[in-house]
């Protein structure tokens, strides 16, 4: 969602736009910082100035929503819309827009409703479904990255279709594209993977990604077997680590673990390039940001047929999608692209096409023709009046993401 947020605001200011992200103070961060032409992030205090568990986060929204108008009405801005991320600032949202009277759009990413279905032992908060219900019920429009995920609104949360809008996720496709030679041996050999065959796992380490399920696949396959090399996890994630190194141990295969932390993005392209499948194992997921880097690269892509992956992945041709949640569909399909050379560099070439499909220019692009739209919307309205300083809508109008 970070990068969701970082790389679609780049490419709104790109097209003309002026962005402010407003996200919750923590740590010793400045207020405020210029993170490319046209776009400030902007820290609101908010709680306590540290890091918090995120059940508690809610409980600063009408904060969080006090310190950005505070500042609005203090740099004499006049916002034209506002775009929130997750159901947290989207219940900031819902008490923004009523404030500035503009048109309010939010995209969740992820829904709690549809992870305590995914998976038992998912336990997302009543706090949380109930808020997710209130703002798709107040918001202006809904960017949904898949049409499986407008069904889900519509089903679970009685959604209006007529507020839900399907613009996908973006890759950036300049920094993610395949790497070869030099640079692609130096990241090997910083990660101590010389002589290996890697597989690679990129995201958050948590019982919803069913990393499981690739261990005990790496444990069917033939030696030698490959390395799952996982990046993602920091201290929050010790205790599903642990057990995901048990499990290993357990199923013979605990030298064919490894837990690299957090890459650096300028790097993950190399990471990338040097593993010869991308594993996406996931119970549920909105999108699959990482499996359409992966692509981006050049790497195939194993993945869960679940969720928004088949949005992201086209089965048999940039990678495949397991429908069956469990190890032995996922060994067989790891083992026919391990085994197959030429099947893999064809897989590589399709995945870099399709992962173009996506680059972030093209989605600010349907992103602006919503934002234009509601804009024209509310101009239409026999109930509205303009929103921009000089009384007329322009390319130069000030969006908020929250």
């Amino acid at each position: 969602m970070n990068v969701y947020v970082r790389e679609a605001a780049r490419a709104c200011a790109e097209r003309g736009y002026l962005v402010d992200v407003f996200t919750r103070a923590a740590g010793r961060l400045p207020a405020r910082e210029v993170l490319s032409p046209g776009v400030r992030l902007l820290r609101i205090a908010a709680g306590p100035p540290r890091p918090v568990a995120k059940q508690r986060l809610v409980d600063f929204v009408p904060e969080f929503a006090q310190g950005a108008a505070a500042f609005r009405l203090a740099e004499g801005l006049r916002y034209d819309l506002l775009h929130s991320h997750y159901w947290l600032s989207g219940l900031a949202g819902l008490q923004l827009q009523r404030r500035w009277d503009v048109p309010h759009l939010t995209m969740f990413h992820t829904l709690g409703e549809v992870k305590n279905r995914a998976r038992l032992g998912e336990r997302e908060s009543a706090a949380r479904i109930d808020g997710e219900r209130a703002v798709v019920r107040g918001a202006d429009r809904i960017i949904c990255a898949t049409e499986h995920e407008q069904g889900l609104l519509r089903t679970l949360y009685g959604a209006d279709p007529n507020t839900l809008a399907t613009i996908p996720c973006g890759v950036d496709t300049a920094r993610f594209q395949p790497i070869a030679g030099e640079a692609c041996e130096a990241m090997r050999r910083r990660l101590g993977l010389e002589g290996e065959r890697i597989l690679v796992f990129v995201g958050r380490v948590e019982p919803l990604k069913g990393l499981d399920v690739v261990i005990d696949a790496i444990a069917q396959l033939d030696a030698p077997r490959p390395l799952l090399l996982v990046v993602g996890g920091d201290g929050h994630a010790s205790a599903e680590m642990r057990r995901l190194s048990e499990r290993a141990r357990g199923a013979g295969v605990g030298d064919r673990l490894r837990f690299v932390g957090a890459v650096p993005q300028q790097d993950l392209a190399a990471v990338y390039s040097l593993a010869e499948v991308c594993v996406v194992p996931s119970y549920y997921e909105s999108f699959g940001m990482a499996a359409l880097e992966a692509q981006a690269c050049g790497t195939p892509v194993v993945a869960s047929r679940v969720g928004g992956l088949p949005s992201a992945i086209r089965d048999g041709e940039t990678g495949f999608l397991v429908p069956w949640r469990c190890p032995q569909p996922f060994a067989e399909q790891l083992d026919l692209l391990l085994r197959n050379t030429g099947l893999r560099r064809r897989f590589g070439e399709s995945a870099r096409a399709w992962a173009m499909r996506f680059a972030w220019s093209e989605i600010a692009a349907a992103l602006t023709v919503e934002y234009d739209r509601l804009l024209d919307e509310r101009v239409d309205g026999a109930s509205c009046h303009a929103v921009t300083p000089h009384g007329s809508k322009s390319r130069h109008d000030r969006c908020d993401v929250a």
